[in-house]
């Protein structure tokens, strides 16, 4: 028998097969019995769209390893770099860095397929400015544009467009054009995000008024990140960057959030489930002999169980990740060594300019805008409370946030709250201040607290919604996309500003300017000091 006969003779996957391969580990199929009789009668046309903002990172695995699946399962594939999507995003990519961005995303993402064995010559690639100004398209978007309602532009791209307090036109159009893509793209199926899913029933609704086939659309859930939020690429630590080097990779998978027994919301977890166990079909945990030496898993479940159980430690779970993931990086590191590509990278996404001492800034510096997404607020749980040894009003806390390590907080909480109220309680921490000592013990955090307005003064911090873990993102309703600032800069006084517009609702919500403080899970609030402040 010659080499490759074997293979050769292997039936090709029936309709059904090639149904539990492309649906696999998807968290939402729109059109299921459209997309079985496609299959009875022909392989499935399909695509995944990607904006070229920000740097990819490596939640872009998950959506590569389904693309990994649709190829076995024969689909043809097209990739569109969603360019001109990727300006009218609140302009997320200036025009002037659109080509160059566009470039950096063609060959990240092709060294990414190359990674994971993705043979490039099945996958169709397309720029969205090949086609989407076109005189054919143009029109019809002027025609989508005359049957389309505000309300509906507006609450398609909730989830996916910036949302901010002004928003501009083009963020209306964007749903619109993602819907057109579809018939110009000439697929029968869509695969994105579950965050996506407004984007996918508005283009179901609205093509066929166009006289356009409505289409079938396939989601994966949304991976956590690291710090057990979305996985973002404008949420410096939830993700890691495609060119980071091991010693990042390990410094931010220390940090990742991987609470013992914990499954929720766990990135860590989430990683091996959707990019390497569809990869391999095996996951091996690396331990020593004297925690009973390497394991290997051959189904998640099993792992999952094990975690849950504390059979698996975090420590061994994320040295094992680090070793798979630098495994899936090094050769995308390797080809971007070259000074071509590192000339590109460096184009794309340029250091920010900053300003000379006096100076308001230069003439490529942005203004700098104080909005909420640059604080960086988590949900803490608090781990210990003791009195502080040199002040009565204090306590010194210990803080789970989330991170290696619990964070010490001192807090002015004494007279107000009672050391046992504190004890084990969830609270909302802002962690990016930059740390100081108060009364010889360093502070590296504020826990965030109610305040009544009148006298006798009385303080009650901030409660999570009921189910909220440590690490989780708080954020402000519409800013919930920002990057948080590394450090906020005492002379700024970036929180100060911000501060001056926190408040407690009549309905005990905390806000700023009329926007909740949120998590994935609701509301943030206080018990009862409605109408007071935010310190």
């Amino acid at each position: 028998m010659q080499p490759g006969a074997a293979a050769a003779m292997e039936p090709a996957p029936g309709p059904q097969e090639k149904y539990q391969l492309i649906t696999r580990n998807l968290q939402e199929v729109l059109g299921e019995d459209k997309l079985l009789a496609i299959l009875k009668e022909r392989e499935l046309k399909i695509y995944w769209g990607t904006a070229t903002t920000g740097k990819p990172h490596v939640a872009y695995f998950v959506p590569m390893s389904k693309i990994a699946d649709f190829l076995k399962a024969g689909c043809e594939v097209t990739i569109l770099f969603a360019d001109l999507h990727a300006y009218l995003d609140n302009m997320k990519a200036p025009w002037e860095l659109l080509e160059l961005r566009t470039r950096y995303y063609e060959h990240v993402i092709k060294a990414m397929l190359e990674s994971i064995g993705v043979p490039l010559e099945k996958l169709k690639f397309v720029r969205g400015t090949d086609y989407q100004l076109s005189k054919e398209y143009t029109l019809d978007v002027y025609r989508l544009s005359s049957v389309v309602t505000q309300h509906d532009a507006k609450k398609a791209g909730a989830e996916v467009v910036k949302q901010v307090e002004h928003p501009l036109l083009s963020g209306l159009l964007y749903p619109g054009l993602q819907a057109l893509d579809e018939e110009y793209l000439k697929v029968d199926a869509q695969f994105g995000g579950v965050d996506q899913r407004k984007i996918f029933t508005f283009a179901e609704k609205y093509l066929p008024s166009l006289g356009y086939a409505k289409r079938v659309h396939l989601m994966n859930p949304m991976v956590p990140g690291l710090t057990g939020s979305k996985m973002s690429s404008s949420e410096e630590d939830s993700k890691i960057d495609l060119l980071d080097r091991k010693e990042d990779v390990k410094k931010k998978l220390k940090k990742a959030f991987c609470e013992p027994g914990n499954v929720e919301n766990n990135g860590v977890l989430s990683f091996i489930k959707h990019v390497l166990f569809p990869l391999k079909s095996e996951f091996v945990v690396l331990r020593e002999e004297k925690w009973g030496g390497n394991k290997t898993y051959t189904a998640y479940e099993a792992l999952e169980k094990d975690f849950a159980e504390q059979v698996v430690h975090p420590g061994d779970l994320k040295n094992s990740v680090e070793v798979a993931l630098n495994k899936l990086l090094d050769p995308i590191r390797e080809k971007f060594n070259c000074p071509e590509l590192k000339k590109l990278s460096s184009a794309a996404y340029p250091t920010p300019a900053k300003a000379k001492p006096g100076e308001k800034g230069t003439k490529n510096s942005e203004p700098e805008d104080v909005v909420p997404s640059r604080l960086d607020i988590r949900v803490g749980k608090v781990i210990s409370v003791e009195k502080h040894p040199d002040a009565d009003s204090l306590y010194v806390e210990k803080i789970d946030v989330g991170e290696a390590e619990p964070r010490t907080v001192v807090s002015g909480l004494v007279h107000f709250v009672p050391k046992e109220q504190l004890q084990d309680r969830l609270v909302v921490l802002l962690c990016n201040l930059k740390p100081q000592k108060m009364r010889g013990v360093e502070s590296q955090g504020m826990v965030l607290c109610a305040s009544s307005v009148g006298e006798p003064r009385q303080v009650e911090p901030l409660d999570p919604p009921a189910g909220c873990c440590a690490g989780e993102r708080v954020y402000v309703e519409g800013y919930g996309g920002g990057e948080p600032d590394e450090e906020l800069k005492p002379k700024k006084k970036v929180f100060e500003k911000l501060q001056a517009d926190f408040h407690i609702s009549e309905d005990c919500v905390a806000q700023w300017k009329q926007r909740n403080f949120l998590t994935k899970l609701g509301t943030v609030s206080c018990k009862s000091l409605k109408g007071g402040s935010i310190s």
